[in-house]
């Protein structure tokens, strides 16, 4: 079933880039338009979008598809050459949107053959409209953040004497598929100790040890959107003043990185809230990685919230706040939300504890 909703703002923001034709190659963006999930491997995918026109969407036999009034199907087989298919509704003087996952295997030839003035790359007309959110997304990353709030809870008690990471990991998708979700939205992160000074650590056969720290960056997919958290505990032992003082920093960081969060703020003065907090605290060499990144249909979506991005937030952003501290050899610490920006401020979407606490 085609958005007409969703296509109507991707038109808009076409219009602002002067295309009034956009050929989509990206899965998710046409699942985004068309509520249908196609995986065409090394096929050719294409959904034209033009002014004042139906879609067209191009798709091997293959793959059925029972057409829509909406949209109108042009099916190839595999011996098919797609570039007089494609000639016979692209507009040949006007310049084409392509999106930035459209191979060099098919735009080479369409270049070649001339169909369209120019090739623009309209990816940003998609990602803008996918950035904010509607109300119907909305409901549905709350959701799988709550999941994801449920599932830690259940990842805290696989903690043991003498566990290993790896056994932890093993067992986190059959916990998601027991609570609703799908899958995960990334491969979880599990770390102890000095490995959680590793942001993107792949978790081993390293064994809990008493003192150790615990790193769990977790997230899954619920009705086709993702959740991203992370929480760090401490193992049997009140953790060093060091520990503690790097605790408290990060969790500062989040917290008042989250307080200014609403529309209108550049993207740019958020993490710097919290970049100022841990450098200020002495550790701003430790602080590694951006502040956060935009989450929807995908773990990261386009757009962060880093020093580079001067854009400003809008009522219907959904990304992370994830400050962290990495002490090579020791520790690592990194607390992280999702936090929905709203018409007067923001909403926080998890709600596990925060609070620097001790598995017994």
């Amino acid at each position: 079933m085609l958005d007409e909703k969703r296509l109507v703002r991707v038109l808009k923001e076409m219009e602002a880039l002067g295309l009034k034709q956009m050929l989509i190659s990206d899965p998710v963006a046409i699942f985004y338009l068309t509520k249908h999930w196609f995986f065409p491997g090394e096929r050719f995918l294409g959904l034209l979008i033009r002014t004042n026109e139906k879609p067209v969407l191009y798709l091997n036999d293959l793959f059925p598809y029972e057409e829509e009034q909406e949209i109108e199907k042009v099916g190839f087989c595999d011996t098919d050459d797609i570039i007089p298919l494609l000639k016979a509704r692209v507009i040949e003087s006007e310049p084409l949107g392509v999106d930035k996952n459209l191979e060099a295997l098919f735009l080479l030839p369409m270049m070649n053959a001339n169909i369209a003035t120019a090739f623009v790359n309209g990816s940003i007309a998609i990602d803008n409209t996918r950035a904010i959110k509607d109300k119907m997304e909305e409901v549905l990353m709350r959701k799988s953040s709550h999941i994801n709030d449920l599932a830690m809870a259940e990842f805290v008690r696989l903690i043991h004497p003498g566990v290993t990471e790896i056994e932890i990991a093993d067992q986190m998708l059959k916990i998601y598929e027991s609570l609703g979700a799908s899958s995960y939205s990334f491969d979880p992160i599990v770390s102890f100790g000095a490995n959680a000074a590793d942001p993107h650590h792949t978790p081993d056969r390293t064994a809990l040890k008493e003192g150790d720290c615990i790193l769990f960056d977790v997230g899954c997919i619920v009705d086709n959107y993702c959740s991203d958290m992370t929480r760090t505990f401490f193992y049997k032992h009140i953790p060093d003043l060091q520990s503690q003082d790097i605790y408290q920093l990060v969790l500062q960081a989040n917290e008042e990185a989250e307080d200014m969060v609403k529309p209108e703020v550049m993207l740019s003065s958020i993490d710097r809230k919290a970049r100022d907090i841990i450098t200020n605290g002495g550790y701003g060499e430790n602080f590694t990685h951006r502040l956060g990144h935009f989450i929807g249909l995908q773990d990261h979506d386009f757009g962060d919230v880093s020093s580079a991005n001067r854009n400003v937030t809008k009522s219907g952003n959904i990304f992370s706040i994830e400050p962290g501290i990495y002490v090579p050899g020791k520790i690592g610490v990194r607390i992280e939300d999702l936090v929905l920006v709203t018409e007067n401020g923001r909403e926080v979407l998890n709600e596990f504890p925060k609070e620097i606490t001790i598995i017994e």
